[in-house]
Protein backbone atom coordinates (compact mmCIF):
# COMPACT_ATOMS: atom_id res chain seq x y z
CA UNK A 1 0.00 0.00 0.00
CA UNK A 2 1.42 3.28 -1.40
CA UNK A 3 0.39 6.88 -1.11
CA UNK A 4 1.95 9.12 -3.85
CA UNK A 5 1.68 12.32 -2.32
CA UNK A 6 2.80 14.78 -5.00
CA UNK A 7 1.68 13.89 -9.27
CA UNK A 8 0.92 15.84 -12.38
CA UNK A 9 -1.69 13.85 -13.59
CA UNK A 10 -3.25 17.19 -15.29
CA UNK A 11 0.12 17.47 -17.53
CA UNK A 12 -0.26 17.16 -21.09
CA UNK A 13 2.44 14.63 -20.96
CA UNK A 14 -0.91 12.41 -20.22
CA UNK A 15 -3.42 13.34 -22.20
CA UNK A 16 -3.11 10.36 -24.47
CA UNK A 17 -2.72 7.93 -21.28
CA UNK A 18 -4.06 9.54 -18.26
CA UNK A 19 -7.35 8.02 -17.42
CA UNK A 20 -5.59 4.18 -18.28
CA UNK A 21 -2.68 4.94 -15.81
CA UNK A 22 -5.25 5.95 -13.09
CA UNK A 23 -7.46 3.18 -13.76
CA UNK A 24 -4.13 0.70 -13.14
CA UNK A 25 -2.63 2.20 -10.13
CA UNK A 26 -4.75 -0.33 -7.72
CA UNK A 27 -2.94 -3.14 -9.59
CA UNK A 28 0.24 -2.06 -8.58
CA UNK A 29 -0.69 -1.42 -4.76
CA UNK A 30 -1.20 2.40 -5.16
CA UNK A 31 -3.34 2.99 -2.74
CA UNK A 32 -3.86 6.98 -2.91
CA UNK A 33 -2.83 9.73 -4.78
CA UNK A 34 -2.75 13.64 -4.21
CA UNK A 35 -2.90 15.58 -7.57
CA UNK A 36 -0.95 19.04 -7.29
CA UNK A 37 -2.51 22.55 -9.03
CA UNK A 38 -0.11 24.92 -10.18
CA UNK A 39 -2.33 27.46 -10.89
CA UNK A 40 -6.58 28.16 -11.43
CA UNK A 41 -6.27 25.85 -14.45
CA UNK A 42 -4.20 22.83 -13.29
CA UNK A 43 -5.84 23.47 -10.12
CA UNK A 44 -9.47 22.97 -11.75
CA UNK A 45 -7.96 19.82 -13.35
CA UNK A 46 -6.47 18.47 -10.11
CA UNK A 47 -10.52 19.03 -8.75
CA UNK A 48 -11.79 17.26 -11.71
CA UNK A 49 -9.71 14.55 -11.26
CA UNK A 50 -10.37 14.02 -7.64
CA UNK A 51 -14.46 14.09 -8.41
CA UNK A 52 -13.35 11.13 -10.76
CA UNK A 53 -11.21 8.65 -8.81
CA UNK A 54 -12.06 8.00 -4.79
CA UNK A 55 -8.24 7.66 -4.47
CA UNK A 56 -7.58 10.79 -5.66
CA UNK A 57 -6.91 13.35 -3.73
CA UNK A 58 -6.01 17.17 -4.39
CA UNK A 59 -4.37 20.54 -3.20
CA UNK A 60 -4.83 24.02 -4.91
CA UNK A 61 -2.70 26.74 -5.75
CA UNK A 62 -0.20 28.71 -7.51
CA UNK A 63 3.80 27.72 -8.35
CA UNK A 64 6.13 30.06 -8.27
CA UNK A 65 6.09 29.83 -12.10
CA UNK A 66 2.86 31.00 -12.14
CA UNK A 67 2.99 33.61 -9.67
CA UNK A 68 3.14 36.29 -12.68
CA UNK A 69 -0.24 35.09 -13.34
CA UNK A 70 -1.68 35.78 -9.44
CA UNK A 71 -4.20 38.43 -9.60
CA UNK A 72 -5.58 38.95 -5.79
CA UNK A 73 -8.78 38.42 -6.86
CA UNK A 74 -7.78 34.53 -7.48
CA UNK A 75 -6.89 34.22 -3.53
CA UNK A 76 -11.31 33.97 -3.16
CA UNK A 77 -11.28 31.41 -5.64
CA UNK A 78 -8.43 29.57 -4.60
CA UNK A 79 -10.71 29.59 -0.97
CA UNK A 80 -13.72 28.29 -2.70
CA UNK A 81 -11.63 25.26 -4.44
CA UNK A 82 -10.25 24.78 -0.70
CA UNK A 83 -13.84 24.02 0.38
CA UNK A 84 -14.28 21.45 -1.80
CA UNK A 85 -14.13 17.76 0.41
CA UNK A 86 -11.25 16.29 -1.63
CA UNK A 87 -8.94 19.26 -1.34
CA UNK A 88 -6.85 18.37 1.28
CA UNK A 89 -4.27 21.41 1.05
CA UNK A 90 -2.99 24.32 -0.31
CA UNK A 91 0.18 23.67 -2.73
CA UNK A 92 2.28 23.95 -4.69
CA UNK A 93 3.66 27.15 -3.58
CA UNK A 94 6.87 28.39 -2.81
CA UNK A 95 9.67 30.16 -4.54
CA UNK A 96 12.45 29.38 -7.47
CA UNK A 97 15.26 31.26 -7.49
CA UNK A 98 16.40 28.45 -10.04
CA UNK A 99 14.62 28.85 -13.25
CA UNK A 100 13.40 32.58 -11.75
CA UNK A 101 10.49 32.34 -14.61
CA UNK A 102 8.65 35.05 -12.47
CA UNK A 103 10.06 38.12 -10.26
CA UNK A 104 11.60 37.17 -6.87
CA UNK A 105 9.90 40.02 -5.62
CA UNK A 106 6.09 38.61 -7.29
CA UNK A 107 7.00 35.41 -6.12
CA UNK A 108 7.49 36.13 -2.34
CA UNK A 109 4.55 38.22 -2.49
CA UNK A 110 2.23 35.39 -3.70
CA UNK A 111 3.47 32.69 -1.76
CA UNK A 112 3.06 34.94 1.36
CA UNK A 113 -0.35 35.56 0.77
CA UNK A 114 -1.19 31.86 0.24
CA UNK A 115 0.75 30.97 3.32
CA UNK A 116 -1.60 33.48 4.68
CA UNK A 117 -4.69 32.08 2.89
CA UNK A 118 -3.61 28.36 3.97
CA UNK A 119 -3.24 29.57 7.60
CA UNK A 120 -6.83 31.04 7.69
CA UNK A 121 -8.47 27.67 6.26
CA UNK A 122 -6.46 25.56 9.10
CA UNK A 123 -5.13 23.68 5.94
CA UNK A 124 -1.58 22.07 5.21
CA UNK A 125 1.05 23.51 2.91
CA UNK A 126 2.57 21.88 0.20
CA UNK A 127 5.98 23.64 -0.37
CA UNK A 128 8.70 24.32 -3.76
CA UNK A 129 11.26 25.30 -2.98
CA UNK A 130 14.46 25.45 -5.60
CA UNK A 131 17.56 27.52 -4.57
CA UNK A 132 15.90 29.75 -2.06
CA UNK A 133 15.80 27.67 1.47
CA UNK A 134 16.36 31.22 3.26
CA UNK A 135 13.85 33.09 1.79
CA UNK A 136 11.06 29.96 2.12
CA UNK A 137 11.58 29.65 5.72
CA UNK A 138 11.88 33.86 6.32
CA UNK A 139 8.05 33.97 4.94
CA UNK A 140 7.29 30.27 6.40
CA UNK A 141 8.12 32.08 9.71
CA UNK A 142 6.04 35.47 9.35
CA UNK A 143 2.67 32.87 9.80
CA UNK A 144 3.72 29.40 10.47
CA UNK A 145 0.87 26.86 9.01
CA UNK A 146 -0.54 24.14 11.31
CA UNK A 147 0.88 21.62 8.77
CA UNK A 148 3.42 22.01 5.98
CA UNK A 149 5.71 19.48 3.22
CA UNK A 150 8.81 20.61 1.71
CA UNK A 151 8.02 18.29 -1.75
CA UNK A 152 11.19 16.91 -3.01
CA UNK A 153 13.03 17.82 -0.52
CA UNK A 154 16.57 19.40 -1.82
CA UNK A 155 18.04 20.77 1.52
CA UNK A 156 20.78 20.17 4.02
CA UNK A 157 20.14 17.70 6.99
CA UNK A 158 20.87 21.34 8.70
CA UNK A 159 17.93 22.66 6.90
CA UNK A 160 15.54 19.30 7.61
CA UNK A 161 16.68 19.94 11.05
CA UNK A 162 14.96 22.92 11.20
CA UNK A 163 11.67 21.91 9.53
CA UNK A 164 11.56 18.99 11.79
CA UNK A 165 11.76 21.00 15.03
CA UNK A 166 8.95 23.37 13.37
CA UNK A 167 6.69 20.19 13.40
CA UNK A 168 7.10 19.84 9.65
CA UNK A 169 7.69 16.85 7.08
CA UNK A 170 9.50 16.24 4.09
CA UNK A 171 8.65 14.13 0.78
CA UNK A 172 10.98 12.20 -1.60
CA UNK A 173 10.75 11.46 -5.09
CA UNK A 174 12.82 9.45 -7.81
CA UNK A 175 15.64 12.19 -7.42
CA UNK A 176 16.66 9.91 -4.20
CA UNK A 177 17.93 7.31 -6.88
CA UNK A 178 20.17 9.22 -9.25
CA UNK A 179 23.78 9.01 -8.39
CA UNK A 180 24.27 12.73 -7.29
CA UNK A 181 21.68 12.76 -4.70
CA UNK A 182 23.81 11.85 -2.07
CA UNK A 183 22.64 14.94 0.05
CA UNK A 184 19.60 13.79 -0.14
CA UNK A 185 20.37 10.30 0.90
CA UNK A 186 22.26 11.79 3.43
CA UNK A 187 19.08 13.92 5.16
CA UNK A 188 16.95 10.30 4.91
CA UNK A 189 19.47 8.57 6.39
CA UNK A 190 19.32 10.46 9.84
CA UNK A 191 15.70 11.82 10.33
CA UNK A 192 12.81 10.26 11.93
CA UNK A 193 10.73 8.06 9.42
CA UNK A 194 7.64 10.34 10.71
CA UNK A 195 9.30 12.83 8.84
CA UNK A 196 8.68 11.18 5.45
CA UNK A 197 6.61 10.98 2.96
CA UNK A 198 6.98 9.21 -0.64
CA UNK A 199 6.41 11.01 -4.31
CA UNK A 200 6.97 10.70 -7.80
CA UNK A 201 6.29 14.09 -8.66
CA UNK A 202 4.97 12.72 -12.06
CA UNK A 203 5.58 12.81 -14.87
CA UNK A 204 8.64 14.69 -14.05
CA UNK A 205 11.98 12.88 -12.09
CA UNK A 206 11.61 9.46 -13.14
CA UNK A 207 13.35 7.08 -10.76
CA UNK A 208 16.19 4.51 -11.92
CA UNK A 209 16.00 2.25 -14.19
CA UNK A 210 13.79 3.87 -15.54
CA UNK A 211 15.12 7.39 -16.40
CA UNK A 212 14.28 8.76 -19.56
CA UNK A 213 10.94 7.52 -19.83
CA UNK A 214 7.48 9.62 -18.24
CA UNK A 215 6.91 8.99 -14.80
CA UNK A 216 4.22 7.53 -13.13
CA UNK A 217 2.78 6.68 -9.98
CA UNK A 218 3.47 3.16 -10.53
CA UNK A 219 6.98 4.15 -9.88
CA UNK A 220 7.07 5.05 -6.49
CA UNK A 221 7.56 1.56 -5.36
CA UNK A 222 11.05 2.51 -6.42
CA UNK A 223 11.45 5.11 -4.46
CA UNK A 224 9.99 3.47 -1.32
CA UNK A 225 12.85 0.24 -2.09
CA UNK A 226 15.67 3.26 -1.73
CA UNK A 227 14.38 4.53 1.17
CA UNK A 228 13.90 1.00 2.87
CA UNK A 229 17.67 0.58 1.45
CA UNK A 230 19.12 4.05 2.79
CA UNK A 231 17.47 3.78 6.50
CA UNK A 232 17.97 -0.47 6.50
CA UNK A 233 15.09 -1.30 7.36
CA UNK A 234 12.26 -3.25 5.27
CA UNK A 235 9.72 -1.99 2.99
CA UNK A 236 6.72 -2.99 4.08
CA UNK A 237 8.24 -0.72 7.15
CA UNK A 238 8.13 1.69 4.46
CA UNK A 239 5.12 1.04 2.98
CA UNK A 240 3.55 1.20 5.87
CA UNK A 241 4.61 4.28 7.75
CA UNK A 242 4.76 6.72 4.96
CA UNK A 243 1.26 5.66 4.19
CA UNK A 244 0.06 6.77 7.66
CA UNK A 245 2.25 9.92 7.63
CA UNK A 246 0.82 11.48 4.43
CA UNK A 247 -2.86 10.26 5.71
CA UNK A 248 -2.51 11.60 8.89
CA UNK A 249 -1.35 14.77 6.90
CA UNK A 250 -3.79 15.39 4.72
CA UNK A 251 -6.50 14.24 7.34
CA UNK A 252 -7.39 11.30 5.09
CA UNK A 253 -9.82 9.20 7.37
CA UNK A 254 -10.78 6.51 5.00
Amino acid sequence: MLFDTHTHYDDRKFTEDRYEILEDLKNHGVTYALNAGCDLKTSQMSIFLAEKYDFLYASVGFHPHSASEFKDSDLSILENMASHNKVKAIGEIGLDFFYDNSPRDIQKDVFKKQIDLAVRLNMPVVIHDRDAHKECLDIIKTNPPKKLVYHCYSGSLEYAKILIKMGYKMSFGGAITFNNAKVSRDVIKNIPMDCIMLETDCPYLTPIPHRGKKNDSRYINLVAEKIAEIKGISYEEVCSITMQNAKDFFEITE
